[in-house]
């Protein structure tokens, strides 16, 4: 019998989201009597320990007796239990300094650890992850923002709805001003804008009208690889080669910035990647963005003013154009930013079905062969010993 144990949200303020809902739990039992889940109690999931009951997994404190542990996001250091089988998100791969700590303690700990981040197909694309949803509620945060700022209309806030379902139900009605919005990038974040765009009926126009032409409704662009950066030395853009050596590339971003009221961010970023603006560029007159809603969230990243994480009672900041100072939001000299680290816990039950069938359907299968090249290249940490495809982390480690 393999179990796999649920593990508690640690992390302050607590994750309500949850790796396998208790419907997705109870199928996996029907399907495979030789798995048995286990779910820690909590009284914060955005399923209740009675839902798990109900649907036939033993709810208890102590998952010592578990060969897997899910979780969502980093495991506190005091919680990790030596010699086990972690998958989360820890935030490592690029060496944040906030969690050196973590892996540290995991390699101490004789952990092997998961990280979804990592799991990609061949491609490098990414196979798990909450990026939908993270669209979806930072695309409605962002028109929320501008329409707080503008006085022009009023959104109610996502974590006030119930389900996505009811949520659609609040744009019954909604009357969006002929406001210019950029989109960026082409994965599951951008997925979720472009659902909220054409839920509220905001029209898609090509690159090249966008930047010539007025328009009497309001109107997006959807800004690809392509769109966005070219090559220093021969002016092209491939997507190979710009993942693999993005510090030959420049970012071609600027001529949007002087047609768009709302920027929507929902582009890839890394230390190496060229941001899409420098932040002496919001002090010109022909920088025009009033909102920018910062998806995937990186502070001082492809944004370089964002100034980091709000909270999701509190989403909005400002950013000072002269002084780049962080302000309150909504002020005459200011642009406005939408920067939040775990949007998906505005819809944390929907944003759960929609990463466990994804976990079930790419991922469940090859943990329990123990043979999948996938899940190994996203392992960190094996039993407490960097992977090769990590051994980059080395000091990051302290090794």
């Amino acid at each position: 019998m393999l179990k796999i144990g649920l593990i508690r949200e640690g992390k302050v303020p607590a994750d309500n989201r949850v790796a396998l809902t208790p419907a997705q739990c109870k199928w996996i039992h029907k399907q495979n009597q030789q798995i048995k889940i286990i779910a820690q109690s909590s009284p914060y999931r955005c399923f209740a320990d009675k839902e798990y009951i109900a649907a036939g997994v033993e709810v208890k404190e102590d998952l010592g007796e578990c060969d897997f542990l899910f979780g969502i996001k980093e495991v506190q250091v005091n919680d990790l239990i030596c010699g086990k089988t972690y998958l989360f998100f820890s935030h490592t791969k690029k060496e944040q300094p906030h969690n050196r700590n973590l892996l540290q303690s995991v390699i101490k700990k004789n952990i092997t650890l998961i990280d979804y981040e990592c799991l990609e197909h061949d491609d490098g694309q990414r196979i798990i992850g909450f990026g939908f949803f993270a669209g979806v509620v930072g695309a409605h945060n962002g028109l929320m923002a501008y329409g707080k700022r503008t006085g022009l209309y009023n959104l109610e806030r996502v974590y006030k709805q119930r389900s996505f379902r009811e949520l659609i139900h609040t744009y019954f009605g909604l009357r969006i001003p002929n406001v210019k919005i950029a989109v960026t990038g082409s994965g599951r974040v951008a997925h979720g804008i472009l659902e909220i765009m054409n839920l509220v009926g905001i029209h898609e126009v090509e690159p090249d009208e966008y930047l010539t032409r007025r328009f009497a409704y309001p109107v997006y662009v959807q800004l690809k690889g392509a769109d966005l950066y070219k090559n220093n030395l021969t002016g092209k853009y491939s997507r190979i080669e710009f993942h693999e050596q993005p510090e030959l590339y420049k970012s071609i971003f600027l001529p949007y910035a002087s047609q768009t009221d709302i920027l929507m961010n929902g582009i890839f970023w890394d230390k190496n990647v060229p941001r899409l603006f420098e932040k002496e560029m919001i002090q010109h007159d022909n920088f025009i963005i009033q909102t920018i809603a910062d998806i995937t969230d990186d502070a001082g990243g492809s944004v370089p003013i964002n100034a980091g994480d709000q909270s999701i009672e509190d989403p909005i900041y400002g950013i000072d154009r002269n002084t780049f100072k962080k302000t309150a939001p909504y002020l005459p000299g200011s642009i406005d930013v939408m920067a939040v680290g775990n949007l998906p816990n505005e819809l944390p039950r929907d944003a759960s079905r929609y990463f466990g069938e994804q976990l079930i359907k790419y991922v469940l299968e090859g943990l329990l062969k123990n043979d999948s090249p996938v899940i190994q290249r996203a392992t960190i940490t094996d039993k407490g010993m960097l992977t090769p495809h990590y051994s980059y982390l080395s000091n990051y480690a302290g090794l």
